[in-house]
C-alpha cells in the first residue's frame, strides 16, 4: 500500500491542475461535444440516453480489431475474468494505443481484479486522451476514496459533477465526504 499512494498523489496533483487551468490540446467532435455540453444540464430529463449515446460514441475506435478487442474485454469483464479482460484489453491499447475508452475498460478490469495502481495508470491515460471521461474521474474518486485519500475523492467526483451532475450516486458521496471532511462547500 505503502508504494501505491505516491503514484495516487502524483494523480491527484495531476486532477487539480486539470481543474484549475484546462489547457490540454484535445476537443472531442462536434456531436460529442454537443452531447457532453447537454449532459451537463442538471435540468435534463432524458441524460440516460444523452450519456448512452456518449458512451457508443466513445466506444468507437475506427478500427473493427480495436472494437473486436473492446467487445471481447467488455465480455469477459461481464463473466468476471478479470486476466482475460485485462488481456483482450491490453491487446486492444497495444494496437489503439490513443483510444481512451481502450485505458478506461482496463483500468475498470484492474479495479475490479484489485489492482489499483495498474489501475490508476489507466486511468491517467484515459484522462491525458479524454479529460471529459466522467467514468475514469467517477473511478478515480472511487479508488482515493477507497484508500482514504477522501480530498482526492471529493476533487474528483466534483470534477464528475461538473461534466455529469446526474451520474448515479455522485451526490451521495459528495456530501459523504463533505461531512467526513467538515466541507459542506461545493
Amino acid at each position: 500500500m505503502d508504494r501505491i499512494v505516491p503514484v495516487f498523489k502524483c494523480v491527484v496533483a495531476a486532477l487539480f491542475l486539470w481543474a484549475a487551468n484546462f489547457s490540454v490540446s484535445y476537443a472531442q467532435d462536434s456531436e460529442t461535444a454537443a452531447l457532453l455540453d447537454k449532459l451537463r444540464d442538471p435540468d435534463l430529463t432524458n441524460w440516460e440516453e444523452v450519456e448512452q449515446s456518449i458512451w457508443q460514441r466513445w466506444s468507437e475506435s475506427g478500427s473493427p480489431t480495436a472494437d473486436l478487442l473492446l467487445e471481447r474485454g467488455r465480455k469477459a469483464m461481464e463473466s468476471e475474468d478479470w486476466p482475460l479482460a485485462i488481456d483482450h484489453l491490453t491487446a486492444l491499447i497495444d494496437h489503439v494505443p490513443d483510444f481512451a475508452e481502450g485505458y478506461n475498460a482496463r483500468a475498470t478490469a484492474y479495479y475490479q481484479a484489485d489492482l489499483l495502481g495498474p489501475a490508476m495508470n489507466d486511468i491517467e491515460a484515459t484522462l491525458a486522451l479524454n479529460p471529459d471521461h466522467f467514468g475514469a474521474l467517477m473511478g478515480l474518486g472511487l479508488i482515493l476514496e477507497k484508500v482514504g485519500l477522501d480530498e482526492g475523492a471529493l476533487s474528483a467526483y466534483r470534477a464528475v459533477a461538473a461534466i455529469h451532475p446526474h451520474r448515479p450516486n455522485l451526490k451521495d458521496a459528495i456530501e459523504r465526504l463533505e461531512r467526513n471532511l467538515g466541507d459542506a462547500t461545493l
